[in-house]
């Protein structure tokens, strides 16, 4: 991906592996992560210090991630978790990923 493509995106944020989760919905995915890493968005990721993107999914439009958002927040954590480690087992921070 080039520096700074955008591109629409459900996410996960958390502040360590296994700790606290945020699931949340985009259209610039670059930008909405930094203004999580750097505390720019008052409320919960902000509370709680999610700034590690250990999850992302991206989709063709808005209103398709906006349904896929809706669902993954009435699943329960175990489900989430298991989503996670399918592909990024140490929940390490996938921010370089989308960046280079």
């Amino acid at each position: 991906m080039a520096d700074g493509e955008r591109f629409i995106a459900v996410y996960m944020m958390a502040n360590c592996k296994h700790g606290t989760l945020y699931v949340g919905v985009t259209s610039d995915l670059i930008s909405r992560v930094v203004q999580h890493r750097e505390g720019d968005l008052e409320g919960f990721t902000k509370r709680y210090g999610l700034k590690r993107l250990v999850w992302h999914e991206r989709h063709r439009t808005i209103t398709e991630a906006i349904q896929r958002e809706k669902s993954l927040k009435k699943y329960k954590r175990d489900w989430k978790t298991n989503l996670i480690e399918r592909e990024n087992p140490d929940w390490s921070d996938l921010f370089a990923e989308i960046w280079n």
